[in-house]
């Protein structure tokens, strides 16, 4: 934590979680938002599905890359310099993507959004361990958690209004807007978080070593897998929603809002719940019961989906409850692995957020397709995804802690 930090931010702890979730913001929004403009963007490019498909995948893979490099990055020359850097080159891609008259360059723009997007959202992890300690950092992670899960349910409706009324073009001159916004809001009020004793020399060696101290590191490792793994038993269903809300269950494309209010509603209760349990009780008990919570909820599933035809009535309220077992525990994990190496706190959030990007990756590329046009397949792979995490937890357990990561309950 930074010594100077009580002089850094005057303003109320809640003001700061809503700047920093609206960085992490910038990723649902880069995906979501034009996803219904896809036809519409085949249309006027001339485009194949293929070549639709992969405005997304290079969009994913540039995003899983870079997010290696930002924090690592923050840790030599500053969290506000990454960020504000990240935040222009993203506005400058979506410019791009607006003005683009080919594929080819709507693909390459696509790219560069990838490579910027993380900034904010790898930084933002590191930003909260340099302002708060432990306790703190767990409310405001909750609270950033909160205002992030909105940013899934929004985007396509905004997306989709702009794509009917205006078309395509203006769903990406919208996210050159927000990128404008960002960037003056965090250049008027993000103060520069990385106290001057923990900079990190940028030298390629150090970098190396400091990457492979911490892919070495068992706990840490361990810890990536345990938050990153389990949020795919919720994100399968969202990959597979056209199929297992349309086919399966039935659903006009209208009628869709009420799977995102299920999946959203959970986060944002999990998260709740998440910030008020911050220094009441120990983390370790706090991932505890987020994770029975998320074992009950989907062997349950699997139970009624192999007893029964899913059926509206019910097959939404899993995913819902899922989703809040896993936003009570997300903010603590988080935090225990940016503790493991507290001088890098920057490179450890950009290797967890990688981690998790690949597991997202591994999930929309290869199992969804697998198993969304079967409810019992969906819901034994998210069992499957979940337990995962589980047995990493039950893992990390039995590697010792260090001191920093050590929480005191309040008394």
């Amino acid at each position: 934590m930074n010594p100077d930090a009580a002089t850094l931010w005057k303003g109320p702890r809640w003001a700061l979680a809503v700047l920093l979730a609206a960085l992490g913001m910038l990723g649902p929004f880069s995906i979501d938002t034009y996803l219904p403009a896809f036809a519409g963007i085949a249309r006027s490019l001339g485009a194949t599905p293929v070549e639709i498909q992969q405005t997304l995948s290079a969009y994913l893979l540039s995003f899983a890359f870079m997010s290696l490099f930002h924090g690592a990055l923050s840790d030599s020359f500053g969290r506000r310099p990454v960020v504000l850097a990240g935040v222009a080159v993203f506005t400058l891609a979506s410019v791009g993507c607006a003005m683009a008259q080919s594929i080819e360059m709507l693909i390459a723009c696509r790219a560069l959004q990838g490579l910027s997007t993380g900034a904010g959202i790898v930084v933002s992890r590191a930003v909260i361990r340099d302002m708060f300690p432990p306790a703190d950092a767990q409310r405001v992670m909750a609270q950033v958690t909160l205002f992030f899960g909105v940013a899934p349910a929004i985007a396509p409706i905004v997306g989709g209004v702009l794509f009917v009324h205006l078309g395509w073009h203006a769903v990406f001159w919208f996210l050159a807007g927000v990128g404008v916004v960002l960037w003056l809001a965090n250049w008027a009020m993000l103060p520069e978080t990385l106290h001057a004793s923990h900079r990190q020399p940028f030298r390629i060696g150090h970098l190396m070593r400091g990457y492979r101290e911490l892919v070495l590191n068992r706990r840490f490792v361990l810890l990536c897998l345990a938050s990153g793994v389990p949020f795919n038993g919720m994100f399968l269903y969202v990959l597979s929603a056209p199929t297992f809300l349309g086919e399966l269950l039935g659903l006009a494309p209208t009628q869709f809002f009420w799977f995102f209010c299920v999946s959203i509603g959970g986060i944002m209760a999990g998260a709740t719940v998440s910030g008020r349990l911050a220094g009441r009780i120990e983390p370790e008990r706090q991932i505890r019961w987020g994770f029975w919570v998320m074992v009950v909820v989907s062997l349950a599933n699997l139970l009624a989906n192999w007893l029964f035809t899913a059926d509206v009535s019910w097959a939404l309220i899993p995913i819902g409850l899922y989703a809040f077992g896993w936003a009570m525990m997300v903010p603590v994990v988080t935090l225990l692995a940016l503790d493991v190496v507290p001088m890098r706190r920057g490179m450890a959030s950009s290797l967890q957020a990688f981690v998790g990007s690949a597991a997202n990756g591994l999930v929309a590329g290869a199992l969804a397709p697998l198993v969304m046009h079967s409810a019992r397949a969906l819901a034994l792979a998210a069992v499957g995804l979940m337990s995962i995490g589980l047995v990493a937890w039950v893992l990390v357990r039995r590697v010792p802690a260090p001191q920093a990561a050590v929480v005191a309950p309040r008394p």
